[in-house]
């Protein structure tokens, strides 16, 4: 794609392609930023409530599905590698392989949802519910109800994150089959790309918090 080409996506605010794809840059990390403050309330409330009832927290943990919340993990880190592969394609103007690599990355998206889904349906059955849902005899405490509560919440809100970072991916992937991105422009690619990684990086952080007390 040539910088003429390329000027075509310019929007008249901008002076220059580079201004604009510093601006949408810029936009993101804000973004990105206030999703960040999100997830630290819950960080911070994790940590408060675990200083609290560290045992229950402790006796609570045992009782998730740690295979899967291991499996999980490789597979979005796995995903984020795919994805970082695709903007080393596009810059080498090889879209259709971009966009193959984003394939990939949004399969594994996908497995990762559906592994949630099935770990969930099993707290489900063995009533590992928040709060006063709780219905396990052996940890039917207020510790371990606060546990559970923040297992839903933190896993609930990271599911819906990661639905729209693969709504995200689904638009970005058909975009770069197309032959919209090459290596003059793919900001949109690259500010898709960054969302996905926040995933898996509020992941790699829930992962340990709740499956590896």
């Amino acid at each position: 794609m040539s910088a003429q080409a390329r000027a075509a996506f310019l929007q008249e605010q901008f002076e220059s392609p580079e201004k604009q794809a510093h601006a949408a840059r810029l936009g993101m990390w804000v973004f990105l930023s206030t999703e960040i403050l999100l997830f630290s309330g819950l960080f911070v409330a994790y940590g408060s409530y675990r200083a609290q009832f560290p045992l229950d927290f402790e006796r609570a943990s045992r009782l998730l599905k740690i295979d899967i919340g291991t499996a999980n993990t490789f597979i979005l880190l796995t995903s984020s590698f795919f994805v970082a592969l695709s903007m080393h394609f596009v810059r080498g103007g090889r879209s259709r392989l971009c966009a193959a690599m984003i394939g990939v990355a949004i399969l594994l998206g996908f497995a990762f949802m559906a592994l949630k889904a099935i770990e969930y349906r099993a707290d489900i059955v063995e009533g590992l519910l928040p709060g006063r849902y709780l219905r396990v005899p052996e940890v039917r405490t207020q510790g371990a109800a606060v546990f559970y509560s923040l297992y839903w919440i933190a896993t609930g809100l990271h599911a819906l994150h990661v639905t729209v970072g693969l709504s995200v991916l689904l638009v970005v992937a058909s975009r770069a089959w197309q032959g919209a991105y090459g290596p003059a422009y793919h900001t949109p690619l690259e500010l898709g790309g960054m969302y996905w990684h926040l995933v898996d990086t509020i992941w790699i952080f829930l992962w340990p918090l709740l499956y590896l007390l």
